[in-house]
């Protein structure tokens, strides 16, 4: 079978025009804003001021939100539409004719302008492991192939030598600006691409996180944060800083709709570590009938005995100050007899999974992985370094 060429002037070389399609938006809704004139259609200023009141549109400086240097031209770099293509690498694909799964090799900002033809408002979850603005170079120094490395230089990535434009280091005055640069437009087409339901998560460390969670803010607004949850990644701290030695990072996520965005029933894979048991009613978990109480009540200490005649009382640790109880009454155990579990020196009641589980924010027990147990995992896979501080499967699993 032969592929037929695309020219830069063939429709599937063009991605979505954004601009136009939020023209007709406007269009459909207010069409007394658009006007005709000899560069195409343009919405009228003057009448936006009049359908929505002139307090409502402004240039003014001071106002609350994040500005920097760039802005603009990011925002106007998300909406101007590729001239790219993907093309299909059958020869290097495993199982081409049956697989699910789809992998892209490209510039990411211009594969985000060129999947919303087909995947605007259908993707459900997107995660993102930015670069953490570290002072060294956003362009990746990857093999790439020659047409990939023209693209650098006509995008102005690259210069003739092929060495990287967009250095950022700290000392350059524009840290954080460089970044913000690199990350809005990126975000723009991203929510885009989610379904109502959908939701983002962005992997960040202290650096920028003050800034992902403004600029998620501005993106997919404010009341549609979700949470930034903590993950514990290292496992004792490291000597990577003077004052603090930094063991975790911040997983942000953001809805597209939180009204109708729904966190992952079992975000943690409870079902096999906190939930180790089953029976016929489902899953569960063991916990404790006793506890210690400030407020000590002399109906909640009594003896419960055992299948085997073992009696077992509520464990003081002063005796002559008794503070432990039952968390049950003696009614209750009377009549819950048969569902609690005697193990250990202990009398345990069973809490059962529940449907619906709402995902906890301190994302610290090992089941979520570590770095390093992320760099073992891709070792393993790949039979290689391949990528510097990849995520563990266990954290990505666990996040939907």
């Amino acid at each position: 079978m032969s592929m037929e060429k695309i020219t830069r002037d063939s429709p599937e070389a063009q991605s979505t025009d954004l601009v136009a399609e939020n023209i007709e938006k406007l269009k459909t809704l207010f069409p007394e804003l658009i006007t005709e004139g000899p560069d195409g259609l343009s919405v009228n200023v003057d009448v936006l001021k009049q359908l929505v009141g002139d307090c409502s549109v402004t240039n003014c400086d001071e106002k609350y939100g994040l500005n920097w240097f760039g802005k603009r031209r990011a925002r106007q770099l998300a909406l101007t539409p590729s001239t790219g293509t993907l093309r299909p690498a059958s020869e290097e694909s495993e199982d081409w004719d049956a697989t699910q799964n789809l992998f892209i090799e490209g510039d990411n900002l211009e594969v985000l302008k060129l999947l919303q033809k087909s995947y605007a408002g259908k993707v459900k979850l997107i995660y993102i492991d930015p670069p953490y603005n570290t002072g060294k170079d956003f362009v990746y120094k990857d093999d790439f192939r020659d047409n990939i490395r023209n693209y650098k230089k006509l995008t102005g990535q690259v210069d003739e030598e092929g060495s990287p434009l967009t250095t950022n280091t700290e000392a350059s005055g524009r840290f954080h600006t460089d970044w913000l640069n690199m990350m809005y437009p990126r975000l723009m087409l991203s929510r885009n691409l989610l379904k109502k339901e959908g939701l983002i998560f962005v992997s960040i460390d202290d650096r920028e996180l003050a800034n992902i969670e403004k600029l998620l803010d501005e993106v997919f607004g404010n009341e549609n944060q979700v949470c930034t949850f903590i993950w514990k990644s290292k496992s004792g701290g490291a000597n990577d800083s003077r004052a603090v030695a930094i063991d975790h990072e911040y997983l942000v996520c953001y809805a597209k709709s939180k009204e109708d965005a729904v966190i992952h029933n079992d975000p943690y894979g409870e079902a096999s570590t906190a939930y180790p048991y089953q029976d016929e009613k489902g899953e569960y978990s063991l916990e404790r009938l006793d506890k210690q109480n400030l407020q000590y009540s002399p109906s909640l200490d009594y003896e419960i005995t055992g299948p085997d005649g073992t009696i077992y009382t509520p464990p003081h640790k002063d005796p002559e100050h008794p503070n432990a109880i039952w968390r049950w009454s003696k009614t209750k155990v009377e009549e819950e007899y048969d569902s609690l579990v005697f193990k250990s020196g202990h009398v345990y009641t069973k809490n059962y999974k529940k449907k619906g589980i709402n995902p906890r924010s301190l994302l610290i027990d090992e089941r979520f992985g570590r770095t390093r147990s992320g760099s073992t995992e891709l070792r393993d896979l790949m039979k290689a370094n391949v990528f510097d501080n990849p995520k563990p499967a266990r954290l990505l699993l666990s996040i939907y």
